[in-house]
């Protein structure tokens, strides 16, 4: 057994720095599966690959499910909205915020904070599940509570995509149905190099016109609720950097319109809410505790 545990730890350091390696010679978009799948030869370096599955597994199988949906959108309905973003937006705030924050900005040639934002942006899919194994570790009662919340804002997003096909600003501007914009993430996305490798999210057909909401927004404002609730005001203050980056950034790289974000967030309070009152009902707490052997939870 304790040869078996030597080995299994080795595999999981030759793993881990094996991945390091090779994402650093060939950058790609850190998706759900190639991040488990480095998490699992992390894991396996301390001896919990396995619990960490256990827990882990089922959230991210249920993300790609999401967006293996989300693929089927645009062959399920073709009505795509394209104007009513920009009146919305031009209602607000007096004239679109992409074509404003890109006058501002952006000169054709990508900046420093180019980079910048879009690093933010390829946080998409890392820190929800950061967040799930710091909860796991630090605030365990709370973890399927969090993971399930974020479950939940995603088939939220799927029914208003497949009900509400949303193009977003780059596209509108390439029908010439707006002010022209720039698609600033290609730019980025060229000139840092990034090629792809094969992986099970790869062969999910991507969506175009899954604008509203802004599920970038929504993820990003669920890390500060959850922030908040369980880590307290101080580590909230520090994690709002996130979500305020992304609400400019991708209305300034062309990727969103400011009424996405605002829906976005909004999506984010109704299902943290929606979960809050579920987990609250004891049965289904007590369920998750007994299958998974959490501890009771804090008050």
């Amino acid at each position: 057994n304790l040869s078996k545990k030597r080995i299994f730890r080795t595999i999981g350091i030759v793993g881990t720095v094996a991945g390091i390696i090779i994402y650093a010679k060939n950058p790609s978009w850190p998706t759900p599966d190639k991040i488990v799948f480095f998490l699992t030869f992390v894991f396996m370096a301390f001896g919990q690959a396995k619990e960490m599955l256990k827990r882990l597994l089922p959230f991210v199988i249920l993300l790609l499910a999401y967006d293996s949906f989300r693929g089927l959108v645009p062959g399920l309905n073709d009505n795509v909205n394209y104007m009513w973003m920009p009146r919305a937006d031009t209602l607000i705030f007096g004239s679109l915020p992409t074509v404003t924050l890109q006058n501002w900005w952006w000169h054709g040639a990508t900046m420093w904070y180019d980079f910048a934002f879009y690093a933010f942006y390829m946080l998409h899919f890392i820190l929800p599940i950061g967040l799930a194994l710091l909860v796991w570790k630090l605030r365990e009662s709370h973890y399927w509570q969090v993971v399930s919340t974020y479950v939940l804002v995603s088939f939220m997003g799927f029914f208003t995509f497949l009900l509400f096909p949303a193009a977003p600003p780059w596209l509108a501007s390439d029908k010439k149905l707006i002010e022209p914009v720039a698609h600033i993430s290609n730019n980025v996305f060229a000139s840092l190099g990034f090629h792809d490798f094969p992986t099970l999210y790869s062969k999910i057909s991507p969506n175009p016109v899954a604008a509203v909401p802004s599920l970038h927004a929504a993820y990003a404002t669920l890390l500060v609720i959850f922030i908040y609730k369980l880590f307290g005001k101080r580590w909230a203050l520090l994690a709002s950097i996130y979500p305020l980056v992304i609400y400019v950034g991708t209305v300034y790289s062309g990727e969103h319109y400011a009424i996405d974000e605002i829906i976005g967030a909004l999506y984010a309070f109704i299902a943290f809410f929606a979960m809050q009152w579920l987990f609250n009902h004891e049965p289904l707490q007590r369920r998750f505790n007994k299958i998974f052997r959490t501890k009771k939870r804090r008050t």
